[in-house]
């Protein structure tokens, strides 16, 4: 790969002419794209949407959309040490970056970040678990012209609701379901959105125990194969019919991994989720366990030793201030942070030339003096947080709301715009129709400009229209849709 195509400025759409004078006020395509999606109606949703603490009252946690700005502002960040560290220890690389280049480099990395979550349905990550538990569970159990959902639609159009996916559902909404200046959504550049695929496979390929973590998850649907193979060639990143992760979705994976693994902890500190102490004993518990597992090395285990002395230094230097607990978490979340980024730019540059050629199936933290560390931090997530019975009510407040809707749409929409002589008795019903008329009009539009001369195809893409209806809603929205279709009034 090289970096004159990875940058690439070219959208699927026609080219965004500004009215004013292009020389004299001069705007990259990528501060366009900026614009773009900061302007966007699903990014502004955002602010609505769970990162950890599904319909939280408070308003200091993180939401999505602050999560969302985060992960921008790190990507960019960490893309100029990355660049700068490759003109420094790189010199003789084959793959040479110019100082103009690792600005636009910069640029692409940042409006990844702001898009990397703009697919995730409401209720953070376990709403994906559910939509996909949804269709694995109950696709048998309707029908179309009298034959199951599951026996009628092909491996991968099944595959591709077994295994939804909030990356594959940006892809989708950033090129398909925004009605701007174009046929393509928001027309971004195929550099952003190739850098926003994490995962550049299909539903058929995947394979979560595979050595390359590319296979690990769902990156595009079958609805979005032919754009996808356009943004792949358009950027370099299709080399004899393989496709390979773009250099710059290791930077966005690393800055999102820092951003959940810091921020979200230091929230669930503010709520009280655990102590400094508790914190400390699981860190050295889960440290102890690693190194007899010899799943860590034994640099990697001094190193993260040095993180927990950290905490004696912080506790002597804040002991005469009020709220010491809080300011001590935060700077010694605030140092760990540092640590990360820089281990994050050496373990790119580390690897530089086999990212470059698409052989590097790794994350890039994993060999960095720090890959034991956010293992540790992350799972410190799942054992205060996501077992805490207030967690688990809220998820399974989350898991009734989205089964429910789902119940009602996914039948309603099966004959859909379907009512013709060849179907005859095969219609929507009268609540049907009320229920259709529901969804957005963009999503519904996109399905009638989609429609193929394939019946079966066709169905596959009115699935798709609820998921992306769904996928579109707010936390709220959704509590509020399920409330009033429940008849549950306030």
């Amino acid at each position: 790969m090289e970096w004159k195509k990875l940058l690439a400025d070219t959208r699927l759409g026609s080219k965004i002419n500004p009215p004013y004078d292009p020389v004299k006020y001069h705007m990259s395509e990528f501060e366009k794209d900026y614009w773009r999606i900061i302007n966007s109606a699903s990014f502004r949703r955002l602010q609505d949407k769970t990162q950890v603490f599904p319909l939280e009252k408070s308003d200091f946690v993180r939401t999505r959309l602050t999560h969302s700005i985060e992960t921008s502002s790190l990507a960019k960040q960490l893309t100029a040490m990355i660049t700068k560290n490759i003109s420094i220890y790189q010199k003789d690389t084959l793959y040479e970056i110019s100082s103009d280049q690792a600005v636009l480099a910069g640029d692409i990395a940042m409006c990844g970040g702001l898009l990397h979550d703009i697919g995730n349905p409401p209720f953070g990550h376990f709403g994906e678990v559910i939509i996909r538990d949804w269709f694995i569970n109950n696709m048998k159990d309707y029908t179309y012209m009298d034959k199951p959902l599951n026996a009628i639609l092909t491996n991968q159009m099944k595959n591709d609701f077994y295994n939804f996916e909030g990356n594959a559902q940006a892809l989708r909404l950033v090129i398909k379901l925004h009605h701007l200046d174009s046929d393509f959504g928001l027309n971004l550049t195929t550099s952003v959105l190739n850098t926003v695929v994490k995962y550049p496979t299909d539903s058929l390929r995947i394979n979560e125990n595979d050595a390359d973590i590319k296979l690990h998850k769902l990156g595009y649907y079958l609805s979005e194969n032919n754009e996808f193979s356009k943004i792949a060639r358009d950027t370099g990143t299709k080399i004899k019919n393989t496709y390979y992760r773009h250099p710059l979705t290791f930077i966005l994976e690393a800055a999102d991994d820092i951003a959940y693994a810091t921020a979200d902890l230091e929230d669930a500190f503010k709520k009280n989720f655990f102590s400094i102490e508790t914190f400390v004993e699981f860190f050295k518990n889960e440290l102890r366990d690693y190194e007899k597992a010899d799943l860590i090395t034994k640099e990697q285990i001094e190193k993260s030793n040095l993180l927990i002395e950290k905490f004696s230094e912080l506790k002597e230097e804040f002991k005469h201030e009020n709220s010491k607990e809080i300011l001590i978490f935060q700077n010694w979340i605030s140092h760990v942070r540092d640590w990360l980024m820089f281990c994050a730019a050496y373990g790119f540059t580390n690897s530089y030339t086999e990212i470059m050629e698409g052989t590097f199936k790794k994350d890039i933290f994993e060999e960095s003096f720090h890959g034991g560390t956010i293992r540790i931090l992350k799972g410190a997530m799942h054992k205060f947080v996501y077992s805490t019975p207030k967690i688990i009510k809220m998820e399974l407040g989350a898991q009734s709301i989205l089964n429910s809707l789902l119940d009602k749409f996914i039948p309603a929409i099966i004959y859909f715009e379907e009512e013709s002589e060849n179907n005859s008795g095969y219609k929507q019903t009268k609540a049907e129709h009320n229920l259709t008329n529901l969804i957005s009009e963009n999503y519904k539009e996109n399905y009638l400009k989609s429609k193929t001369t394939d019946p079966i195809h066709n169905l596959y893409l009115r699935l798709l229209l609820v998921t992306d209806f769904i996928c579109g809603m707010t936390d709220s929205y959704a509590k509020n849709l399920y409330q009033e279709l429940s008849g549950l009034y306030k």
